[in-house]
């Protein structure tokens, strides 16, 4: 349940924009928002109004009506007014107020240090500076978090200025007093250490902001939990400066499933996968697969050891069900793996091997011995899936079509293009088809020909497409008469599927894929049509 008495606040499209290789469009931030929102997150900061052009669309817009969210609450970013600048007269300060936003967040210096070398300013003016605009928010309605930041640097360097800034800051009525790890060097032992100490020094609740420059961001936030902070901002996916922020997703796993915090509304916490993964393909960036809680390999399993206890009881090598973060879990099926493996794999895939010991032994060595020669099926499931049912049902039992042979020729041309033309020859339907096609490569050619080929006996091939084609060289051997693997991604609209090819031609591997890939497409619908006399 979602209250006031524990603030999840999400910096995503402020701090997290300051990623290297992330640029949102205002539409991009008006998603990402929502999806935030989704999600659970109490607090979503939009950017800084007034500084930057972009952000300060993204509040008008929202503003108009076009950011609807249930859960969360819109934030602009700002700073205190200048040194000796009147509130009133500083155009930033009012700039926030233009934004509409019902919550500010104000980053102030509370290290000596960069007070009097950054700011150029005085101890005393800083701290009016942090009162004055605070004050003057409160005045106009907003509700004021402020961002103290270098905390916990300035601390270490004199333990009493940082506490003077809070007291200024809750003096003039705002609400929390965050506590910055602006460089991100902190562990997490030092940092119970201070909140703990500010806990007990300070008037003003406490909240927690970190970097990853030591890889203890989520650490240093929940050791600041542990010591009393009632506020914690991340990033999604942990994105930000540097080596980025705390990971929002994992603070919040950490929150619920480990520390018994109910600090989401009800229902939110099993869409971190989905809000996750959308959100990098908003910032463009690929999923970490290998991310905590939300990563496609965080519940997966390769070790056949492993898969023996997980047949026995999931909970003795997973650290939760991970349903509870919508996440699934995954049996990888390598050389490395055992007959639980393969079992477990076959149950995941809806096909039964119950009773068939013979099916089992036998894929788990055909496994091993094409691993030892390069395949990889932990990537490809749908080429695993039809190695098992060939092995349960017969050599290709399961195939739609017979391929007689395949040939590609590339030609380059006098005006210096290239044009890959492939014929395919196979049967399918009650008929032999022979099909010829050109493409921008050798590997789009044969994909176009072999769909040619089908597409009478099996129109659903219409709404196939390659979606990706990624090109491995083993190692081993080295220049061109190297061991190749190709892996294929293919999808029908509906579902996605991955598929493998292992040979010292390339030509040859990427055929294997790609026939691998029409045979899983059609593996549920591959009634012909027939010929008509």
């Amino acid at each position: 349940m979602q209250t006031d008495d524990f603030h999840v606040f999400d910096t995503t499209l402020r701090d997290g924009a300051q990623r290297e290789g992330i640029s949102y469009s205002v539409a991009d931030k008006l998603a990402v928002a929502r999806l935030l929102d989704q999600v659970g997150v109490g607090f979503v900061e939009g950017g800084w109004p007034g500084a930057l052009p972009k952000d300060t669309e993204f509040f008008a817009r929202a503003a108009a009506g076009e950011l609807t969210m249930r859960h969360a609450t819109l934030v602009a970013f700002g700073a205190t007014r200048k040194a000796g600048v009147r509130v009133a007269d500083d155009p930033q300060v009012r700039a926030l107020l233009d934004a509409q936003a019902s919550v500010v967040t104000l980053v102030a210096k509370s290290d000596l240090r960069h007070v009097e070398r950054a700011l150029r300013t005085t101890p005393e003016e800083n701290l009016a500076m942090v009162h004055e605009t605070v004050a003057f928010l409160r005045e106009h309605g907003r509700r004021v978090f402020v961002d103290c930041e270098h905390f916990f640097d300035g601390y270490r360097y004199d333990h009493d200025y940082g506490i003077r800034v809070l007291d200024a800051a809750a003096a003039a009525g705002a609400d929390v007093g965050v506590l910055c790890d602006t460089n991100g060097g902190m562990l997490p032992m030092a940092v119970h250490d201070v909140v703990s100490d500010v806990v007990q020094r300070s008037g003003i609740r406490l909240g927690i902001h970190t970097q990853d420059d030591t890889g203890c961001a989520v650490a240093n936030t929940l050791a600041a939990v542990d010591a009393g902070a009632t506020h914690v901002q991340g990033t999604a996916n942990g994105y930000g400066e540097r080596a980025g922020n705390a990971n929002i997703f994992s603070v919040l796993g950490g929150l619920v499933t480990k520390m018994g915090r109910d600090v989401l509304p009800d229902g939110c916490l099993t869409e971190m996968v989905r809000v996750a993964h959308a959100i990098a393909e908003i910032a463009n960036l690929a999923p970490d697969t290998h991310a905590p809680y939300v990563g496609a390999a965080a519940f997966a399993h390769k070790a056949g050891l492993h898969a023996s206890a997980i047949k026995v009881d999931p909970e003795l090598y997973n650290h939760l069900d991970p349903q509870i973060v919508g996440n699934d879990q995954r049996i990888l099926v390598t050389e490395m793996a055992g007959r639980a493996s393969v079992e477990l794999k076959s149950a995941e895939l809806g096909v039964d091997v119950t009773g068939r010991p013979d099916v089992v032994g036998s894929v788990v060595e055909h496994v091993k011995e094409r691993e030892a020669a390069g395949w990889s099926y932990e990537a490809a499931d749908a080429s695993f899936e039809l190695l098992l049912r060939d092995t349960l049902d017969g050599v290709q039992a399961s195939a739609p079509f017979d391929v007689e042979s395949y040939r590609v020729i590339i030609d380059r041309r006098e005006d210096d293009a290239l044009v890959s033309e492939a014929t395919v020859k196979l049967r399918a339907g009650g008929r032999r088809v022979i099909s010829t096609e050109e493409g921008n490569g050798p590997v789009n050619a044969l994909d176009r020909a072999l769909r040619k080929a089908l597409e009478h006996a099996y129109p659903q091939l219409a709404k196939m497409e390659l979606t990706d084609y990624k090109v491995r060289i083993m190692a081993g051997r080295a220049g061109t008469d190297a061991v190749t693997r190709v892996l294929i991604e293919t999808s029908d609209h509906e579902r996605e599927w991955s598929t493998v090819g292992v040979h010292a031609n390339v030509i040859e591997a990427s055929w294997l894929a790609l026939h691998d890939a029409v045979r899983f497409g059609l593996l549920k619908t591959a009634t012909p049509d027939l010929p008509t006399s």
